[in-house]
């Protein structure tokens, strides 16, 4: 059977000393108070709710999956997802980064991000439910009216009501601008909405009192494509005078997918036939505004695939120190026993290392992305707060396809380490790669994470948020670059820096010829961006390993070791993306159509 544990200390060491939280979160007023002791105490309870209350229900969560009853429309979650809920609801951890105005413990983006880690480990299904409503609270909190925001807002902190984010149509997955649900304006401010959508995570479920739809449609009029896209506010339940849910509107589960993973999360097609809704933001802006969901999303579906890469990693690594199977190469290792324990095979230790860095270097990776996410919001400094929310930017489609293709990648050497124990349900490894699958697709395709990074963030500014992300690689490498003891990891990381360069020079030059370029490069250039945040993160982190690894504390040997790993292993994958990035895109569009 799996098992998990919060991974406690490292948290506390990219937090306490790679970050350097506690001077960050000086600087910005809301958080000036909060110290080391509590910041470790949040994710102490928060390891347990996730390892005592989640994690079991995972598997059993899996195998039983959600239950859709035709008859009332109506999802049931399965069994003790909902009594979770509750305990996770009456422990305030809904609340825990949100607005003090509205119910909110107002604690900072990057503890929320590493309790959400943990509990996409224990269970991302269920972790979907919560994770979701909290993208409909930053988007209401952003766009929404007074009135909104007062009705809504502390029904959606406490946790009392949840919140989905309803998008996609049958006929139209990412191009949006071909969604057909429309909004009919009413004489009293309301509007009425008719159309389907699908693929509705959390879309329909038993867990809570009410959801609240934030769903994307067309009003009369609109012009075409996204520029005619408006968001509403459609809730299940229409509140009555005192706030309460009231009567049933009319928005519906038409019926749940069977999917591949996330047995656990109810994935709707939802009907809309005359529902009431109202307008968040401005008419046909309706992007601008969800796309402060979508972001919070594509964060979070980060944080997903690095919880899973986390506990495929525990467990695998549990399994390779008990499972005896053949004899070290150089010699018995265990002769007391029949065979030597897995773990003594390089290509088992080649395994849990990829997965291990993956890890590590993804949790390093998400919690510098949400300081940003923290001082874009709370610095008093404006040109901080801009450069913080450019930062933010660039990196948020290398956190969202990067970590989730590295997960897909651990998930299956995890799996592969039990060899075909792995492919067996009871140890649930399978789950997890299964699971994995979908963090690659939903939330923009890591193509379009891809397209997006490329063409929108590099390419549309001519390099200058890249060229701003540089200048702290260039720094790193500049302050560290006599340090023998550092030599290893600072040459290689000149390196990608100087290589990204070129290649975002060399690929924009192309595009301006043959816009095509761009969408042949796409995806080994964000591989190669990922690498290069690695890099960066990696060398910070063994420079810290060896300013402390004569203290005997063993955690700094294998920070260093799995640092080493990474930029002898792992790194150089750079040299075969970079040579496809470059091979243009007429390896790719010359055969004709009928050809295929």
């Amino acid at each position: 059977m799996p098992s998990y544990s919060a991974p406690l200390r490292d948290m506390q060491f990219v937090l306490h000393e790679l970050l350097e939280v506690d001077k960050e979160l000086a600087q910005l007023p809301p958080h000036a108070e909060l110290d080391a002791d509590t910041i470790n105490q949040v994710l102490e309870e928060g390891g347990k709710f996730a390892a005592e209350v989640l994690f079991p229900l995972n598997q059993a969560g899996d195998r039983e999956g959600c239950r859709f009853d035709a008859s009332d429309s109506s999802v049931k979650a399965p069994a003790g997802f909902r009594d979770a809920y509750r305990q996770y609801v009456d422990a305030g951890w809904p609340s825990l980064a949100c607005d003090p105005g509205f119910g909110g413990q107002g604690l900072p983006m990057v503890l929320n991000n590493s309790f959400y880690e943990m509990l996409n480990s224990a269970n991302q299904a269920w972790t979907m439910y919560p994770g979701l409503s909290h993208g409909a609270y930053e988007c209401l909190h952003a766009h929404g009216t007074p009135e909104q925001q007062a009705l809504y807002l502390p029904k959606l902190v406490s946790g009392e009501w949840t919140g989905t984010m309803c998008l996609t149509e049958a006929h139209c997955g990412t191009d949006l601008g071909l969604l057909k649900t429309k909004a009919v304006p009413q004489p009293d401010g309301s509007v009425r909405l008719t159309g389907s959508k699908i693929f509705i995570s959390a879309g329909e479920h038993d867990l809570a009192a009410n959801i609240v739809h934030l769903v994307l449609a067309r009003l009369p009029d609109a012009p075409p494509g996204t520029k005619g896209i408006s968001l509403f506010l459609v809730p299940k339940f229409l509140p009555d005078a005192s706030g309460n849910p009231g009567e049933r509107n009319r928005i519906f589960c038409g019926a749940i997918e069977h999917k591949m993973g996330i047995h656990g999360n109810a994935t709707c097609q939802i009907n809309l036939d005359d529902a009431t809704g109202w307008l968040i933001g401005e008419p046909n802006r309706g992007l601008n505004a969800m796309f402060v969901m979508m972001n919070a999303a594509r964060l979070g579906v980060g944080m997903q695939s690095l919880g899973l890469t986390e506990v495929a990693y525990q467990n695998a690594v549990a399994y390779a120190k008990e499972r005896s199977q053949g004899r070290s190469l150089t010699g018995t290792k265990a002769p007391a026993q029949a065979a030597d324990p897995i773990l003594v095979h390089p290509d088992v230790r080649r395994m849990l290392l990829t997965a291990r860095a993956f890890a590590e270097g993804g949790r390093a990776f998400t919690s510098h992305v949400a300081l940003m996410i923290d001082r874009e919001l709370n610095h008093p400094d404006e040109a901080v707060r801009q450069e913080a929310a450019d930062e933010v930017a660039l990196l948020t489609p290398i956190v969202k396809a990067f970590l989730t293709d590295n997960a897909w990648i651990a998930c299956s050497e995890a799996l592969q380490v039990y060899g075909g124990h792995g492919y067996i349900a009871e140890w649930g490894m399978e789950q997890y790669l299964r699971d994995s699958r979908i963090n690659m697709i939903y939330e923009g395709t890591n193509t379009i994470q891809s397209l997006d990074l490329l063409g929108r963030k590099v390419l549309m500014d001519n390099g200058a948020k890249l060229r701003k992300f540089g200048e702290k690689v260039r720094t790193f490498v500049e302050q560290h670059g006599t340090d023998e003891k550092m030599a290893e990891f600072i040459t290689p990381l000149a390196d990608i820096g100087d290589k990204m360069s070129k290649l975002s020079m060399e690929i924009g030059m192309k595009a301006f010829m043959n816009r095509d370029e761009v969408g042949a490069a796409a995806v080994p250039y964000l591989r190669v961006a990922g690498h290069l945040v690695f890099s960066w993160l990696f060398a910070r982190m063994a420079k810290l390993a060896i300013d402390n690894e004569a203290g005997g504390d063993p955690f700094y040997r294998a920070k260093l070791a799995t640092a080493r790993f990474y930029f002898a292993r792992l790194l150089p994958e750079t040299a075969m993306l970079i040579r496809q990035a470059r091979s243009g895109a007429g390896n790719l569009m010359s055969m004709e159509e009928a050809l295929f």
